[in-house]
């Protein structure tokens, strides 16, 4: 299945301009963060994600999501209610059948 990729808006703060980007694979969610001289990239496996929180105001969404490994959770804000609530969709859709997935030998 091809990524998702979700950028937080530029009219939240942080991401004016460098926004946040968070990509949904089959394997992993990645979250990247651009500044000027540096990029700063977090990856987690989806069999790894023990909860996923969204924190909505009135225009804009917070996601954190959790590891059951114990790393840091990965943060992003900014995001839209839509975006936020497919993000989380996705996790659980990629956790509950992992035999969508490429490449699994218990495939027939």
């Amino acid at each position: 299945m091809p990524s998702e990729i979700f950028q937080a808006s530029r009219w939240t703060r942080g991401n004016f301009l460098f926004p946040t980007i968070i990509e949904v694979t089959d394997k992993a969610v990645i979250r990247r963060k651009r500044s000027w001289f540096s990029k700063d990239e977090i990856s987690m496996s989806i069999f790894k994600v023990a909860s996923v929180h969204i924190k909505t105001g009135m225009v804009w969404s917070d996601i954190l999501i959790e590891s059951s490994g114990g790393t840091d959770p990965l943060a992003s804000h900014g995001h839209s209610k839509a975006d936020a609530q497919r993000i989380k969709e996705l996790i659980e859709e990629y956790q509950a059948h992992p035999s969508n997935r490429t490449g699994n030998p218990n495939e027939s």
